[in-house]
């Protein structure tokens, strides 16, 4: 039999749709995460963050009698209530100045050191071979869980002993010290990211360590150091604790001024608000300063 042509070939049955997959979690947050409500929500708890020290500033601009009596939001329906004379007068007190230049004093040497020490070690840990490298790294990183109340007394005895305990080196040198484990932990995880091979050529082009360590691993390394300057800096200008015990009244940092002044002038807002924003002012500055190598810190190793 001989086969017929021309005749028309039965359609395929087309496949049943079946039921479409359900978006996984993460993929639904993502997907979330990138529309207007999110950023809505994000703009309205950051102005809600920044509410407090927008009500500072304009607390520190408005006399001792206004903010006695109204509250700092009037300011914006009575403009002419905002001057700059609680600034003068703060200007004109020699314990906050002197309070804000030792604070400068600790904060700056304090944060300096930290970054030098620790790059040095976290470049030696990370590519130097010398005996019990690896035993010294996990005492350093065993330091990072030790409370710094614990370290108080003894610190003190020993600063006792060498002749400094109520100064500025003192405290200088506390901070340092207990800083410099998560420095080092720090810098040194980071230094260990660079390729070996990067290493590796420069010391065949005859390029030594100190050589590498400034010209390579430094300028690669400015996020992580970055980074550590703004924890460092807002750690130590911020502290009160170690301040309050290891430094006298001559060598005061601001934190401790403004507690003492609290203490006895408790309704004095003419001095206490400028003096607060003033120590606000000067760690947001260094964190804007700062941002964009920061982010660099923190978004590095994300994205490969």
């Amino acid at each position: 039999m001989t086969a017929v042509h021309g005749t028309a070939t039965r359609a395929r049955p087309r496949p049943v749709p079946g039921p479409r997959p359900r978006p996984r979690p993460a993929a639904w947050l993502t997907k979330a995460a990138s529309g207007g409500l999110v950023r809505t929500v994000l703009v309205v708890v950051a102005l809600l963050w920044l509410t407090p020290a927008l009500g500072l500033f304009l607390a520190s601009l408005r006399s001792e009698q206004d903010n006695a009596t109204t509250g700092w939001w009037t300011a914006f329906t009575h403009p002419d209530q905002l001057t700059v004379d609680n600034y003068t007068a703060l200007l004109k007190d020699s314990g906050i100045t002197q309070a804000f230049w030792n604070t400068v004093l600790i904060s700056v040497p304090a944060t300096a050191a930290v970054v030098i020490i620790a790059a040095l070690a976290g470049y030696a840990f990370a590519w130097l071979e010398f005996p019990g490298r690896d035993w010294i790294f996990l005492t350093v990183v065993g330091m990072l869980v030790v409370p710094v109340q614990i370290g108080l007394l003894p610190v003190a005895r020993l600063l006792g002993g060498l002749g400094l305990f109520g100064s500025i080196p003192g405290v200088v040198l506390f901070h340092v010290a207990y800083g410099l484990p998560f420095a080092i932990f720090l810098l040194r995880n980071y230094f260990a990211e660079i390729p070996r091979e990067m290493l590796e050529a420069a010391r065949m082009d005859g390029g030594g360590e100190w050589r590498i360590f400034f010209r390579l691993v430094l300028p690669l390394g400015r996020p992580a150091i970055a980074s550590l300057c703004i924890f460092q800096f807002l750690w130590v200008w911020n502290d009160m604790l170690v301040a309050l015990i290891f430094a006298d009244s001559e060598s005061q940092p601001l934190t401790v001024a403004l507690q003492s002044q609290m203490r006895q002038f408790g309704s004095n807002i003419g001095v206490l608000a400028p003096g607060a924003f003033l120590s606000l002012i000067v760690p947001v500055v260094v964190f804007f300063a700062f941002q964009r190598h920061f982010v660099e810190g923190v978004m590095a190793g994300s994205v490969k």
